[in-house]
Order: C-alpha cells, then structure tokens, then sequence
C-alpha cells in the first residue's frame, strides 16, 4: 500500500522543514510514501485542492474532531487496510490554517486527531510523519518503538 501525506503549503518554519527533510529522507528507507503539496489558500480552495489530489485514494483527513489512536492501534489499522487488497494508496490530508470543511471530511473514509490539540499545521505534517516512521519501525521490528 502507498501512503499519499497531502498538504496545503510548504513548511516555512526551519524546525519543520528541518524534521520533514529528516522523516521524509528515514521513510525513503521503507518506501511508499509520498509527500504532495499543494497550493495553500481558504478553507474552500484548499479542501477543494485537497479532494482532487486524492481522488481515487483511501482519504484520511487529520482534524481535531477526528478519532484518536494509540501508535499501536494506528499501525493495527494501517496494517487492516493494507491487508484488505481494495486500498492501494492511502491519502492523509492536512488542510491549512483555517482547517477542513465539513464536505471534505464527509468525504473522507476516515478523521483522524494527532491530538485534542489544535496543531498548526507544519507541526501536524512533522507529526504525522513522525508517525508514520514509527509504524513502518514497527513493521521492520525495528526497536525505535518502545511500548
């Protein structure tokens, strides 16, 4: 399964570009993972941009009105959907700063919090990818991941 992280702009923080650049260039190491960005404007134009670039794609939005995961139960879900055969790529969205519409998250097949925290989104995108570093980690037996 590929994973698609869809994003509304480029980091500008040095931090952000800093810790994209260092769990892009780990996850390269595990492939399939892609990183898009797209144009960044208003909720609208973004959720718009955002639902074109991932069509055809198992749509995750990540929104603080989503479910929260453990990093465990998120690799248990990563790893069913990989396993069903039906979803080859998995998109997760990131809006901008004013957030998703309720079109695009209805849309969605999944809504997903990093935290009950409202993130900026560069620190959202660095998380994510933290993330998803840590799954494939796990996948690897890696030791990265410590219960």
């Amino acid at each position: 399964m590929q994973i698609r992280v869809i994003v509304a702009g480029k980091p500008a923080l040095a931090y952000a570009k800093a810790g994209v650049e260092e769990y892009l260039k780990r996850l390269s190491r595990a492939g399939g993972h892609e990183l898009v960005v797209i144009k960044a404007g208003n909720r609208e134009e973004v959720s718009a941009r955002l639902l074109e670039r991932s069509q055809g794609c198992f749509r995750v939005a990540l929104d603080e009105r989503g479910e929260c995961l453990s990093t465990r139960k998120f690799a248990d879900r990563l790893e069913s959907l990989e396993m069903r055969g039906d979803v080859k790529t998995m998109a997760f969205l990131i809006g901008a700063a004013d957030g998703h519409t309720e079109a695009l998250r209805d849309q969605c097949d999944l809504v997903l919090t990093l935290s009950p925290f409202t993130l900026q989104h560069e620190l959202a995108l660095l998380v994510l990818l933290e993330q998803l570093y840590r799954v494939a980690s796990l996948k690897s037996g890696s030791p990265y991941h410590r219960d």
